[in-house]
Formats: C-alpha cells, structure tokens, sequence
C-alpha cells in the first residue's frame, strides 16, 4: 500500500505520475441495397423459418432479455425498489473558541464580540442503502453516516426506524447500518468480478432528497482505479457506468437486468456528465461481512511511496544531480520513491530506489498492480517481492502489516 503521507523535501520528479487512457470510438456504418426486392424471394427460399421463443424464455438478444414483460426495467424496480431505503444522519459539531480570545488584550479591543461559549452547528445529510438479509442489516457508504450521532432509516412503504452504525471503513468507503423490524424486504446479490462493459446498469436511491429515483444506462467500463475516479485515499476498484448518479444516490444499489446488486453507487467526478461509479458488490459483500462480524476490517499495508516509471520520469530522474541513481530507458517496473519508517517494507529491507519488477512471481507494470496484491494479501504473510538493486536483481520477502488507522 502507498502510504498517504507527504515528505516536502522529496524531489519534485518522484511525485506521482498518473497516466491516463482514452478510449478509442470505433463506428459502423450501415448500408442498403437497391436490388432488396429482387433478392426477397430467394432469401425466403433459404432462411429457415423463425423459431418462436416460448412465453417464459430468457434468451438474450445483444444483452437485452426477451421476456413476457419488454420493460425489464419496471420489472426490476418493482421488486427490488421496496428494499432500497433513504438514510438520514445529522452529527453536532462544536467550533471551540482559541484560547488566546480569552487574553483580556483581546478582550480589550474586541469585547462581546468575541463569544463567550463554543458555537455548536447541527449538520445533516441524505443518502441511500438496500437492505441486504432479513436480519437489517443495511449496506450503504461510509461517507453517508461518518461520525454520524443519530441515523434514521426510512423504507419505501413509510416505515422509520432508528439505525446503528454496526461499522464503517472508510478506505473502502463501505458501512453498514442495522435497523430491528420485520417482514424486510431484501435484495439479491450478484457477481461483479463477471461483469463486462456493455451490459445493462439500474440505479436506485434518493438523488437530490428524490426518493425512490430509478436511472439505466450500461457498464461503461470495470476495474476503475482509485486514482483514475480522483479519491486517491480509497483502496478499491471501481464500476463506471452512465447510469445518472447525484448526491444523495450514494449507497444505493446498481442493478442489472435480473434485478441483482452487483455494485454500490458511490462516486461522482465533478463537472463530469454521462459518468458514475460505484464498488463492486463482491467487494463490498466482503467489507461488510467483516464489518458484521468484528466492527472493523484490517488492510494489509507495506509502507511505501511508489511511482510509475514512465518515460517521463526516467528522463527527470537521469537529468537530476539529486535524485542518487540513474534509471535505463528499458528499465521496467515501478519506482519505491519512499519508504515510511518502521513500517513492514522497512523491516524487510526496501529502500528508496529500489525498481519493483515483480511481485509473488508476477510482472508488475503500474503501481495499480502492487496495489491489487497487497489488497489481497493477509496481515502478517508474506509477499515476494524481486527488485532491482544497482542494477541487480533481489528478491525480499515483506510481511504486511495492517493499516495504521490515522492516516
């Protein structure tokens, strides 16, 4: 894991370098043929007759389901609609007075200007969640009831209940919230890892204080990093899709076209349009489950700061007197331009300057994939890592460590 923390003396060239990529529209054309009806009776006479689809089939034709019901989507919103609920949480935050106002210098000049008592302002917020077992337990975004005091829970049938925060984790942006009541509906979960861009997108929640507010759109793309969506703070791959999000859909469910959760919308980049994110269900299954269990979730961490070896970088690190090594243009890997203090990286050894070529015997090209294995990996295993060292190759084992808390 990159750790957060900034060293203001660190050179300029070792900050890290973002690449993007663009997507490249490839379009068709479509043509017609003057000789249509000459050519009518023999198509006729060797296209095999239409096979009809019986009444109940869920064949798909480009990825749209045929069924008795052409609008899936009302479909999908009638029966999952019921289980997605609006989340509101209000916190007191309290503005302490300096304490030098209370100098009878200030006193002096500035009198009953300058308040006697702290000044306390209610903050209140509106999100979403679905409501994932009959138990109430309640998925939804960690930012929706961080610090929350109070949340209050509110059904699509009328129903308000009290909620308690069971855990939040902010690094994935991922909470739960659980409510006492019965005869709950609850939602049906997908698999996110399967997903492919194309494919149908349903979004419910309450945008804007508009409950029950349901857009569709597709997938437009999987596998998002964390730095691509601009919350470089987060540890999590990300869904994209055009399916309309605002503020206040945060945490509600994106759907496809069987009606399954297969993501938890999350993120808006602002004065963007056509484009939201949200965390794979399967990641967000898993947080939440660890969540239920202990109340928190433990992330492995290394404690390094790293940066693409781009041809760009290479070229400022060669050209600085102060950057202490040299790179080669066909030097691959990812750059560790820091390494945090008794940290599990600093443990095992890893130096600044050390060239990351693999990790657990696989090609690393971008900081994205060190990323991906240290997320995978368990707390105090072990993680086979081959550098470059001067030019040669070493191979250090790092235990990872769990993720310091404030950070």
């Amino acid at each position: 894991m990159v750790s957060d923390r900034q060293n203001p003396n660190k050179p300029q060239i070792l900050k890290k370098a973002l690449t993007y990529t663009s997507l490249l529209l490839i379009g068709t054309g479509v043509g017609t043929s003057a000789s249509y009806f000459a050519s009518r009776n023999l198509a006729e006479m060797t296209t095999p007759p239409a096979q009809a689809l019986p009444a109940d089939s869920e064949t798909t034709l480009a990825g749209i389901p045929i069924t008795e019901d052409p609008n899936f989507v009302t479909k999908v919103v009638r029966e999952v609609g019921p289980a997605v609920v609006r989340i509101n949480a209000s916190k007191t935050v309290t503005t302490q007075i300096p304490e030098a106002f209370n100098d009878p210098f200030f006193r002096r000049f500035f009198g009953s200007q300058i308040p006697n008592v702290p000044q306390e302002r209610v903050e209140r917020g509106t999100g979403s969640g679905f409501i994932i077992n009959t138990d109430g337990n309640i998925l939804t975004n960690a930012h929706v009831v961080d610090g929350a005091d109070t949340v209050e829970v509110v059904l699509k049938d009328g129903r308000t209940f009290a909620g308690k925060v069971v855990g939040s984790d902010r690094v994935t942006d991922v909470a739960v919230v659980k409510i006492e009541a019965e005869d709950l509906p609850t939602v049906s979960l997908g698999d996110s890892d399967r997903l492919q861009p194309g494919e149908w997108a349903i979004a419910i929640g309450n945008p804007l204080g508009l409950d029950n507010t349901v857009t569709t759109g597709i997938i437009s793309a999987t596998g998002r990093s964390s730095s691509q969506v601009g919350v470089p703070d987060k540890r999590v791959e990300f869904i994209q899709t055009d399916a309309a999000i605002n503020p206040g859909n945060s945490g509600g469910p994106l759907l496809n076209a069987r009606g399954e959760v297969i993501g938890m919308n999350t993120a808006i980049i602002g004065g963007a349009q056509g484009l939201g994110f949200a965390i794979g269900i399967n990641t967000a299954q898993d947080i939440a489950e660890q969540l239920i269990a202990t109340g928190t979730v433990e992330h492995p961490y290394l404690g390094i700061e790293m940066v693409d070896l781009t041809p760009e970088v290479k070229e400022r690190i060669n050209n600085s007197p102060n950057a202490g090594f040299r790179v080669d243009s066909d030097d691959e890997g990812v750059l560790i331009a820091r390494v945090v203090g008794n940290s599990p990286a600093a443990q095992a050894g890893l130096r600044a300057g050390d060239i990351i070529v693999k990790i657990d015997g696989e090609k690393v090209t971008g900081g994205e994939d060190i990323q991906k294995a240290v997320s995978k990996a368990n707390v105090g295993g072990n993680l086979e890592l081959e550098v470059q060292r001067n030019r040669d190759l070493v191979t250090i084992v790092v235990k990872p460590g769990t993720l310091p808390t404030q950070r």
